[in-house]
């Protein structure tokens, strides 16, 4: 695809980094000529130097011939009207703009073809704001990224002592618990994927993805990992606005401190948030203030400043001083993969949240989801299988004789809608219907082309 994307910030470079990555022909658009040298020193992307809002701008980054315009601008004024002049102008056929106020709605009129045509709407704060939501409701978890209007869960966990996995093989632990719907797609060991068959053993330490049933989540993690006790006391160092959506969500169900170094923001906090939240002014990364708020008996400590090494310090210290579990907001990538292990539990990326969401508006064929895992290198794809067995590669055929990419692995199917759906843990001779909802499990984005196709329905496929 020919996509613009509109401002090289931290959002813009990695919607950059991970669309290069999947050979599209990308053009960054932003008036800071050094950044954009930048880009291009690092990845196959042309940058053009300029306002974005400017027709001349878009004509020169070649949006007459463009298929997507993603706008990613620190201001959401700009991002509406470059959506806007795409369309009206260039006749951009797919548009999406980074918004973070609350007010603009996708699907509403506003947003529509006759006001700022704007087709999908990205809040990375929204965005992390659900994913700690679900560590919050799994504080067991590393990762919960949810299928099938929720009916399926894809689960990330770390294998701990004591777990009945621990030491068994996979094959093993179906048999203790065969009536647990789940299943292991993957197995990482020290940042090397392993391969999940019957006969491999979960060893203390492993990084483990299991795809279940929703409803199941619990008796899974219960199964793998010890059961942490509920999240009901929460720190937030960072009272900005990925921390003031969470403290402001989480009114009844924890008991939050939220830590602010400046005095203003910390009397707007105070005015936003209810009485029972008490708002504190200092550093996060503060020992004094960190003990005498009593760090020691959070459940969960979060660190989500803008500053990154903050968080990182911050964080740890908490850790250090007997907080039960902390996350740390980490922008740079070279950063979350150095904080991979470390006695951060979940180091955070904004801009691996919103890539999952952005992904499914790119994908080719019937795709309801993706989501990013491992930081962007591998992937989990929820596709819908259409048509019948002669127009599709999928429908009316087992599982065993669907043409897999080597190394993909589908990891369940949904069938049925709402509540009288159900969730299959398919066996090689499953019988794929249509209109299943099929999750597959991706270790190298190289491959997820060669995915797509199969959901893709054609009139002159005969198998």
């Amino acid at each position: 695809m020919n996509i613009i994307i509109l401002g090289a910030g931290r959002v813009g470079e990695s919607v950059a980094e991970s669309l290069v990555s999947e050979q599209n022909d990308i053009t960054v658009i932003d008036m800071d000529p050094a950044r954009l040298r930048a880009l291009e020193e690092r990845l196959d992307l042309r940058g053009v130097v300029g306002n974005g809002i400017q027709p001349s701008v878009l004509r020169e980054a070649g949006a007459q011939d463009t298929d997507m315009v993603i706008a990613c601008a620190a201001n959401d004024e700009t991002n509406l009207v470059v959506c806007k002049v795409a369309h009206d102008i260039f006749n951009v056929h797919s548009t999406i703009a980074r918004l973070r106020s609350p007010e603009f709605i996708e699907g509403e009129e506003l947003l529509g073809k006759n006001g700022f045509a704007v087709d999908h709407v990205l809040c990375p704060e929204e965005s992390v704001m659900r994913y700690i939501h679900q560590l919050i409701s799994f504080p067991e978890a590393l990762q919960v990224l949810e299928f099938a209007e929720g009916r399926a869960s894809l689960i990330a966990v770390r294998a701990t002592h004591g777990g009945a996995l621990v030491g068994h093989t996979i094959g093993e632990f179906r048999e203790r618990f065969p009536h647990a719907q789940m299943r292991v797609v993957a197995i990482y060991r020290l940042d090397t994927e392993m391969e999940a068959t019957k006969q491999t053993r979960i060893l203390a330490g492993d990084e483990v993805f299991i795809l279940a049933d929703t409803e199941k989540i619990r008796t899974v993690l219960g199964a793998i990992h010890n059961i942490d006790k509920p999240v009901r006391r929460l720190m937030i160092a960072g009272g900005g606005r990925v921390g003031l959506r969470l403290a402001r969500s989480l009114s009844g169900q924890c008991q939050v401190k939220v830590i602010e170094r400046d005095l203003k923001r910390c009397e707007y906090l105070a005015s936003q948030l209810p009485s029972s939240m008490l708002v504190l002014q200092g550093d996060g990364a503060d020992e004094d203030l960190l003990l005498e708020e009593n760090v020691g008996e959070m459940d969960m400590f979060l660190a989500l400043t803008s500053d990154d090494e903050d968080n990182i310090m911050s964080a740890m210290l908490a850790k250090r001083l007997g907080a039960n579990r902390v996350m740390a907001l980490i922008n740079r990538r070279a950063y979350a993969d150095m904080m991979q292990g470390s006695t951060i539990d979940i180091a955070i990326s904004p801009s691996q949240t919103v890539i999952g969401e952005l992904l499914t508006h790119l994908r080719r064929g019937d795709v309801a989801a993706v989501h990013s895992l491992r930081r962007g290198a591998a992937e989990a794809l929820e596709g819908i299988a259409r048509g019948d067995v002669k127009t599709s590669k999928l429908v009316g055929r087992r599982v065993e004789e669907v043409k897999l990419p080597k190394g993909t692995r589908i990891g369940a199917i949904v069938r049925g809608e709402g509540r009288k759906s159900e969730v299959l843990m398919p066996h090689h001779d499953t019988l794929i219907e249509s209109d299943d909802h099929i999750i597959i499990f991706i270790p190298n984005k190289r491959l997820v082309r060669e995915v797509e196709k199969l959901f893709q329905v054609s009139a002159t496929f005969f198998g």
